[in-house]
């Protein structure tokens, strides 16, 4: 009888995961405190109260440039009433900064005197005592508290260590850190990966971060899978490191070996966490060191690093969490979810009008590119089975909010244009931003119907009137004010592998039971024109191998070719140049974009459309292949 694996010691709740981490920080071997000089101390948390060891100023200085006096010797001078000073005996001459004569304790500046010869200086206004003069410890007094306990250090906290007399200063300590992959699939980012090999990219990640938080990090070499092997090298490590990063192997496959090795050597606290992506996280202390069993997907290794082992250094360093920004955003489209893991669901934001809009991007764990691009998260909660698209929910920002209000936000169908568009806007000093969300051409004029989207690209080919676009936006926004811009006229075709191995010619051939297809997504503008043309050859779409395997961009089409997964797509000719595929032309089509009146005059559309009328746009596009960007800006009539 097979006795059913265990995978996970638990899987527990991200807040209880933080609290335990959080919680075992007294017990690690960490040394408490350093000395360091208090120049090199800027954003470093002191340790203990800070003590003036000498006052600021340490003597009475004029604060501006011109004479000092005894103030009792001006009482009664006016403009009835000037009087005259003797420069050398009752008025002496000095410059910001000096010490102040004996007998005297004001300035009149500069510009208040009058000289009237024979070493004599008129006044037309008495002083008054201390007038424009620094006391002896004006900013800081000898034996007073110059900083309490546990203050994170700013440059002008550096000024007035060194001014205090303060050369060295207490501070909390930065924990040394190593990072150890593992993984005997793993190859150096400078290699060709085979298939089956996987660039080893996480440590240099783990690192950036560390970079950014201010701590520096000792990488190890990859260690292959070797249990008795990787128990040394752990071992080793944490000889020499406070804290452990061991990437991968905190799973339950047959060769992750963290949590076994971690028993043996210690304790583990943490063997999986209810959170996605980054379930399979590990938590543990060996020879009094914290240990982090990072996951190897990197969006789960991110969102492990942000959410759990940053809170875990900043309270090491005396910092308390990071601020956090939130906005209610309606959904795009609904999100669905998985009771039991509180999901991170990665978003585009663009604010329409009064509100906030979010579209969600790419959800899986390996998707890296979604979490860079991602201007917020939206967090679900592990009792939940998904968000409505109905009403606001809230979304922490992974961006500056005033940025994301310049934002345009774009929902509709892809085009690579729009990449380059968004790169053109962002070399400019207006801020302007450019945010996408592929959901196809249909899906795109819905966006625009429930006011969720500033604008909208589509390229519909209605096939009764063979007329593009017009004949869709007077059918689903038949009341609706809207303007409609041409950005390009491009090339459809099939998208095939290099040399064309299985000798496609054109749209019959779909048709041929050993041709495997990849398709874009329902409401995809290369959809209705890919069924169109099947139509028009007589073929249904369960004659088309792969007809059901979607994707949601030209590129991904491209993408699954390059990497065999498919024999033939149908795509733009940019895109097959990109991926160095052949590719069989099959038709020109105009790719527009459909603009509410509304926003038509809001200066990110007009910037936006200064980019699309611009030579440098008109050029970029072109080279691109496939393209014809000559319209680009011309508005069409509905």
């Amino acid at each position: 009888m097979n006795k059913k694996r265990s995978i996970y010691l638990s899987l527990l709740p991200l807040e209880e995961v933080k609290k335990i981490v959080l919680t075992s920080i007294s017990s690690l071997d960490i040394h408490s405190e350093e000395n360091i000089p208090s120049w090199d101390a800027v954003g470093r948390t002191t340790f203990r109260e800070v003590f003036c060891q000498r006052s600021s100023p340490h003597y009475a200085a004029a604060a501006m440039d011109g004479i000092a006096v005894d103030a009792k010797q001006t009482y009664g001078a006016s403009d009835a009433s000037p009087k005259l000073l003797i420069d050398g005996e009752t008025a002496f001459r000095v410059n910001t900064g000096m010490p102040m004569p004996r007998g005297t304790n004001a300035v009149i500046m500069v510009e208040n005197i009058h000289e009237s010869g024979k070493g004599a200086i008129e006044i037309r206004q008495a002083a008054h005592p201390w007038q424009h003069v620094r006391p002896v410890g004006e900013d800081t007094i000898k034996g007073d508290m110059l900083l309490p306990a546990n203050q994170v250090l700013t440059p002008l906290d550096v000024a007035a260590l060194l001014n205090a007399g303060i050369l060295e200063v207490s501070v909390r300590p930065r924990p040394r850190v190593g990072i150890l992959p593992t993984g005997s699939e793993l190859v150096s980012p400078e290699v060709a990966p085979k298939p089956g090999e996987v660039i080893e990219s996480n440590s240099r990640m783990m690192a950036a971060y560390l970079t950014r938080d201010g701590l520096t990090a000792t990488l190890f070499p990859p260690c292959r899978d070797d249990k008795a092997l990787l128990k040394t090298v752990v071992s080793e490590a944490l000889a020499v490191c406070d804290v452990l990063f061991l990437l991968s192997g905190s799973s339950a496959g047959a060769k992750d070996f963290s949590r076994h090795i971690l028993t043996e050597l210690g304790r583990v606290l943490v063997h999986g966490v209810a959170m996605m992506p980054g379930k399979p996280a590990l938590y543990a202390i060996a020879s009094g060191k914290a240990v982090f069993g990072i996951p190897g997907y990197p969006t789960s290794a991110a969102l492990y690093y942000e959410e759990v082992i940053q809170p875990f250094f900043r309270h090491l360093a005396g910092k308390g969490p990071m601020p956090v920004e939130k906005v209610e955003a309606e959904l795009a489209r609904k999100v669905p979810s998985k009771l039991g893991l509180e999901e991170f669901i990665r978003v585009r934001l663009g604010k329409v009008g009064s509100r906030w809009v979010a579209v969600p991007l790419a959800r899986g764990a390996g998707v890296l590119k979604s979490l860079r691009e991602a201007d917020g998260i939206l967090r679900v909660p592990l009792t939940s089975e998904g968000v409505s698209d109905n009403h606001p929910t809230p979304v922490v920002l992974r961006r500056d909010i005033l940025g994301l209000e310049k934002q345009l936000l774009m929902i509709g169908s892809h085009d690579l244009s729009l990449d380059w568009i968004d790169s053109m806007l962002r070399v400019r000093t207006e801020g302007v931003r450019l945010a996408i969300g592929s959901v196809g051409s249909l899906g795109g004029l819905f966006a625009l119907k429930d006011a969720k989207t500033h604008f909208t690209g589509i390229h519909l080919l209605d096939p009764e009137t063979q007329i593009y676009n017009l004949p869709y936006i007077k059918k689903h926004l038949p009341n609706a004010k809207m303007r409609v811009i041409h950005l390009v006229e491009r090339t459809q075709g099939l998208l095939v592998a290099r040399g064309n191995p299985r000798g496609i010619r054109d749209i019959r051939d779909l048709a041929r039971s050993e041709v495997q297809f990849v398709n874009r997504q329902r409401g995809a503008g290369t959809r209705v024109l890919l069924d169109f043309l099947l139509s028009e050859a007589g073929i249904s779409p369960g004659e088309v191998s792969g007809y059901t395997n979607e994707v949601a961009t030209h590129s991904m089409v491209a993408a699954e070719i390059q990497g065999g997964m498919a024999d033939c797509g149908m795509g733009i000719e940019a895109a097959a140049r990109a991926m160095d595929l052949d590719f069989i032309p099959l038709t020109t089509e105009p790719y527009d974009l459909v603009i509410p009146d509304a926003f038509f005059e809001d200066m990110r559309l007009q910037i936006f459309l200064e980019v699309i009328t611009s030579r440098a746009f008109r050029e970029t596009i072109q080279s691109l292949g496939g393209y014809d960007p000559s319209g680009s800006g011309v508005e069409k009539q509905l």
